[in-house]
């Protein structure tokens, strides 16, 4: 296999799930495209606090004070947060999404275009956020195989077509946010190499956990989180990490 499969593998799940997605999506009513979007907040709520125990994770504590790990994932989302929210990322990923509706699709407007919009940004968040996307792009970059973004990607059809059902052909669109943000990973790992310690990624991984939650939170409609204006805590974590380390 070639350096990049996984992430070509993944695009491919995301598109041919959201595809079959789209094909039965207009055969269910408004009640079950609801549950249906329910039960993937619930999913998501899931995998976000297994992620996020990694903030207990023994080479993480091990590193820094026992009480540190706590500080360094608050810090990163505050840190992050005040960063995104300056840039505007929920914004700029909204127009982006806004940019392909308008030539992905003719005539959508109103309740049809938001909800473009919303699928794509959604499910950008959710494939494109998490331990595995991570994992598995550095390590098949670092020429570890491609196993972890395998699975991942069968995880994601699964998603992409229950997604799909509820939000239509935003979802879909999201499969650029995988090539781009995956690939770029896996260029990252096969050209620097393995640089991030178990420490450094178990703070990563728990920082990108509590997003994950947001987008749950978003999911069940319990709030209306700006959950992008977080993503540079994903980048601040590690380097949180790195400073309590050289101060313990």
């Amino acid at each position: 296999m070639f350096v990049g499969f996984g992430t070509a593998t993944n695009v491919v799940t995301v598109v041919a799930g959201s595809g079959l997605g789209l094909l039965i999506g207009h055969r269910l009513n408004l009640r079950i495209r609801t549950t249906v979007t329910t039960a993937l907040g619930l999913v998501t709520l899931l995998i976000a606090a297994d992620a996020a125990m990694a903030v207990g994770d023994p080479a993480l504590v091990k590193a820094v004070d026992r009480g540190a790990p706590m500080l360094i994932v608050l810090g990163s989302l505050v840190i992050g947060g005040i960063i995104g929210s300056w840039f505007r990322l929920e914004d700029r990923l909204e127009e982006f999404g806004g940019w392909l509706q308008a030539r992905l699709t003719r005539g959508d407007v109103g309740e049809a275009r938001q909800r473009f919009i919303e699928g794509f940004v959604i499910s950008s968040l959710v494939f494109c956020i998490g331990p595995l996307t991570i994992l598995g792009s550095l390590n098949e970059g670092l020429g570890n195989g491609a196993d972890q973004l395998l699975l991942k990607s069968t995880l994601d059809g699964f998603a992409a077509l229950a997604f799909a059902a509820s939000f239509g052909l935003g979802v879909m669109a999201s499969a650029i946010s995988v090539a781009l943000i995956q690939g770029s990973l896996t260029v990252v790992g096969a050209l620097v190499g393995s640089f991030l310690p178990d420490a450094h990624l178990a703070s990563l991984t728990a920082t990108g956990g509590l997003i994950l939650i947001g987008v749950a939170v978003r999911l069940l409609d319990l709030r209306p989180i700006h959950v992008a204006d977080l993503l540079p805590a994903l980048a601040v974590a590690p380097l949180l990490c790195q400073l309590a380390i050289l101060l313990h």
